[in-house]
């Protein structure tokens, strides 16, 4: 600052927010001074806040348990959960639908993909609370009466899994990825199903399932 023209320097100086200087004269200890110091500056934060939440313009949730209810497979279901469960926690936890894994936790892996509303979700990043009033579609609805859907039976033909743990999670994006292109090229799988990985390295047998299963939609074999 001390390069500046003397007008630019006053007016930078006038334009700095005032603070509170310490005053060794003032009786009062360094360690006392920032005390008081940090609890003026969070006053009208704390007062702020109160005010917010007072106009009811955000509901607040939790941290303590709500009760959640989501629509899971076509059915109701309802569980005490604190707002930070995420969607794969509830699955696997509260109602006992182990089908979507965890592997990463963190929204890379692809294995705990689920469909919410038809679009292809990772569960471990969705929380459950936001799942609410959405249809939520997990492996075990593929199927129900436990007839293989076709896209399942085409993983089955074409040795589209190994050890098979990230296989459910391949079999959902695969569903959500036909919806959208019930007639894909060999690129758009490859893009399609970016999303997903398998330790085993069965990408071949994946492809060829999917493939399968469009061949068979085209002639009426497909679901």
């Amino acid at each position: 600052m001390d390069d500046l023209p003397d007008k630019l320097q006053k007016k930078a100086k006038a334009s700095e927010p005032e603070k509170a200087s310490f005053n060794p004269d003032s009786g009062v200890s360094r360690r006392d001074f920032l005390k008081i110091s940090g609890v003026s500056a969070a006053v009208p934060l704390i007062a702020k806040a109160g005010a917010f939440a007072a106009t009811g313009e955000a509901p607040v949730h939790g941290p303590g348990k709500v009760p959640v209810t989501l629509n899971v497979n076509g059915k109701k279901l309802a569980a005490q959960l604190e707002p930070r469960v995420t969607l794969l926690d509830a699955l696997r936890d509260q109602f006992e639908l182990t089908g979507a894994k965890r592997v990463c936790d963190r929204g890379t892996c692809g294995a705990c993909t689920v469909l919410l509303d038809g679009k292809a979700v990772y569960s471990c990043s969705t929380l459950a609370i936001d799942a609410q009033g959405r249809q939520i579609t997990t492996i075990e609805g593929l199927a129900p009466e436990g007839t293989l859907h076709p896209i399942q039976q085409a993983f089955v033909d074409n040795d589209g899994q190994q050890c098979g743990f990230c296989t459910p999670g391949f079999v959902m994006a695969t569903k959500a990825f036909l919806d959208q292109h019930p007639n894909p090229s060999a690129e758009q799988i490859r893009h399609g199903l970016g999303g997903n990985f398998c330790r085993c390295g069965t990408y071949a047998g994946i492809r060829a399932a999917i493939t399968q299963v469009a061949s068979n939609s085209k002639t009426g074999k497909g679901a």
